[in-house]
């Protein structure tokens, strides 16, 4: 279930990122790399999952809960990253 809703993730700001390419003031791009990312490393779990005997993807509640929070936490360090940048200089000194 990580994978199924990162990938999710992942799709969805890749396209946000695509249409809003021209004025990429947000830096869609990195928020859809750690998606990628991250979609990437549960595909390689899954992978070691089938070579130890185990199903591809685990469906159970805790997982998507996990899911549910790799996507959240990508949230916040992308806003961290946009805060940091100040892409609009809302955050500085007028004189």
């Amino acid at each position: 279930m990580c994978l199924m809703i990162t990938l999710l993730a992942a799709v969805v700001s890749t396209i946000v990122w695509y249409v809003n390419a021209p004025q990429n003031k947000l830096k869609l791009g990195t928020l859809s790399l750690m998606y990628w990312g991250a979609s990437l490393m549960w595909m390689v779990d899954g992978f070691f999952c089938i070579a130890e005997g185990e199903p591809f993807l685990d469906l159970s509640a805790n997982d998507a809960l996990l899911g549910l929070l790799i996507v959240i936490c990508g949230l916040v360090a992308w806003l961290l990253i946009l805060l940091c940048s100040d892409p609009k200089k809302v955050f500085q000194f007028r004189n």
